[in-house]
């Protein structure tokens, strides 16, 4: 639920530099408002968009790249502003941006776990499509693998659209507008601490049910936790993986 200029520019920056496919040979930790550690295909991101409106910090390490298999934990503490996202640590795969009608697959696996007290986040898929190559997003669709203490998606009428099981998982569907992005959430509800599917049916599924174009470009893909607010929290990815075709 990033705003879509700070989407553009990380997309940008991600796609603009180049990557050697080397493995992480230590830890690297982050604390920094806009920092990032790139790493093979992959780019993590602190993204504390959304600090100011709350006090706390965050600082997120990434532990190691084997083959396309990364490791990553945040561990953050924040306060205040209610109902207010204050950062999206995650990581964004290097991906060609492509119509979603070429997309055959994007097979992805992630296993995570949450510690920490009175924690109001999510973990999520965050998608941004445009009808051109370099446009502005226009579509946001999300996958919440968990709604930790209560923690809710963007939507116009509070309740799901639909409910639907796609890759294995019944999700709650929920449609709602953040300025003119259309966002579309799937929620489980249930907590899914080990996925492993193929998120192109996600977008299969919204382009023959929920009239979303085909025609849409694809143009980031990035994954990981959404934190209101809690106290000695460590959000730890012990495997995540993703590639497009």
């Amino acid at each position: 639920m990033r705003p879509a200029i700070i989407l553009a520019t990380l997309a940008a920056s991600a796609a603009a530099r180049s990557r050697s496919g080397a493995h992480q040979q230590r830890a690297t930790t982050i604390c920094g408002q806009w920092d990032s550690v790139e790493t093979g295909p992959y780019t993590v991101y602190q993204d504390l968009w959304g600090m100011d409106s709350g006090t706390g910090s965050q600082c997120t390490t990434v532990n190691s790249l084997s083959g396309n298999t990364l490791s990553w934990k945040t561990s953050w503490s924040w306060s205040g502003g209610q109902g207010q996202v204050k950062s999206f640590a995650n990581v964004v795969t290097d991906i060609a941006v492509t119509k979603l009608s070429s997309i055959s697959s994007i097979p992805s696996t992630w296993s995570w776990s949450y510690t920490g007290s009175n924690i109001i986040a999510d973990v999520a898929y965050d998608m941004f499509t445009s009808s051109s190559t370099g446009g502005s997003a226009e579509y946001e669709v999300m996958i919440w693998l968990a709604a930790l203490g209560g923690a809710g998606p963007i939507t116009s009428t509070g309740s799901p659209v639909a409910s639907v099981t796609i890759e294995n998982v019944a999700w709650n569907l929920y449609d709602g507008y953040n300025g003119a992005m259309h966002v579309f959430s799937f929620v489980a509800p249930k907590q899914v601490t080990k996925f492993n599917g193929d998120l192109a049916a996600f977008f299969k599924y919204l382009i023959s049910s929920q009239g979303m174009p085909s025609s849409q470009y694809l143009q980031s893909v990035g994954a990981g936790t959404e934190p209101f607010t809690g106290s000695n929290a460590v959000f730890d990815v012990s495997t995540f993986s993703l590639t497009a075709a």
